[in-house]
């Protein structure tokens, strides 16, 4: 038998807790605490001197939820423990949410601060919510691009078949290279929290035959000509998370979300419920950022795979503020 190599480490990037502060509010001063010491409505910045610091954690969590340090990270020692003490949720200028993991490098009695999407330094986050329970989220488990349970995708023949049913070797239709192989489908369960909740993107709101309902970070592929272009080129991707009107599109939080990411040879784009969306790109920036037990899987069973991204232009939400998300959107006509 063949023993399949460890998980590799893990490596997040955190902030000294303190290096995350109150500019104006009831704790004006104070760095980021316990859920039970803040309070809501407080405005935070990252202070503009601020250096993330590489924490690498062990792939498998001890018995009682904590983590132990790796070899290569920048704080502790291996073996010492880290443990998840709340969960900050957190509203950028742009709207958009930010959760902030507060941990605890427990032999220094130090806290951190893990960002679980990108801060900026000198730029107001109001708190809107601390949890003392943080969920069950290990610290390197960060949203990757995926598609939840019941989702149909388009075989190579034209049928549909629901994600969770697919398995390697299954042909799919893909817009740029027809019928593919699928390579992998793994799965991650997340609790269905801010970061990790996932976007519904109703029926019919982009000509999709049924609601989809897909990871926040999960980009949509859009095709738009001449004076519709919303960019340099006709081919548009755009991630969920910047779609949501909270009328078409709205995020669904509460509980546990099973989320399937499929890979191919190449990174695609493959049809969800009728539309076009992308496959999960393998490189090592994305890797670094997905659930552990899919990184392990992906490294275990395609070591030398490496994706070039899909041609084609984001847009981000300033683009969709600017242009407006209902000139994108296809309504179906109500009886």
């Amino acid at each position: 038998m063949v023993s399949r190599p460890a998980p590799p480490a893990q490596a997040v990037h955190v902030f000294d807790a303190d290096l995350i502060w109150v500019t104006s509010g009831a704790n004006q001063g104070d760095g980021l605490d316990l859920a039970g010491l803040c309070q809501p409505g407080d405005v935070y910045q990252l202070d503009r001197a601020a250096q993330p610091l590489r924490l690498m954690l062990q792939p498998t969590p001890a018995e009682n939820g904590s983590q132990h340090i790796a070899q290569g990270s920048e704080l502790g020692r291996p073996g010492e423990c880290i443990t998840l003490l709340a969960r900050h949720v957190m509203m950028a200028p742009d709207g958009d949410t930010v959760d902030i993991l507060l941990i605890r490098h427990d032999e220094a009695q130090a806290l951190y601060a893990l960002p679980l999407s990108p801060i900026a330094a000198r730029t107001d986050y109001t708190l809107i919510e601390a949890h003392e329970d943080p969920g069950a989220v290990r610290l390197s488990d960060l949203v990757c691009v995926a598609f939840t349970t019941g989702t149909m995708i388009t075989l190579a023949g034209g049928a549909q078949r629901a994600i969770e049913t697919l398995s390697p070797g299954d042909r799919v239709l893909t817009r740029d290279n027809g019928p593919q192989p699928l390579r992998l489908v793994s799965k991650a369960t997340l609790r269905a929290l801010g970061s990790f909740a996932p976007v519904v993107i109703s029926a019919g709101t982009l000509g999709n035959d049924g609601d989809l309902v897909i990871s926040p970070h999960h980009r949509v592929f859009l095709y738009r000509r001449g004076d519709k272009r919303l960019g340099d080129t006709s081919e548009i991707l755009v991630q969920a998370k910047h779609l949501v009107d909270d009328d078409h599109v709205w995020r669904r939080e509460g509980g546990y979300v099973d989320y399937y990411a499929l890979v191919f040879d190449r990174h695609e784009i493959i049809y969800a419920e009728g539309i076009p969306v992308e496959s999960l790109m393998v490189n090592a920036a994305t890797l670094s950022l997905l659930p552990e037990e899919l990184t392990a899987e992906i490294r275990a069973r395609l070591p030398d795979l490496s994706h070039k991204p899909h041609f084609g232009t984001e847009a981000g939400r300033e683009v969709l503020d600017r242009v407006g998300r209902e000139a994108l959107f296809k309504h179906r006509d109500k009886d």
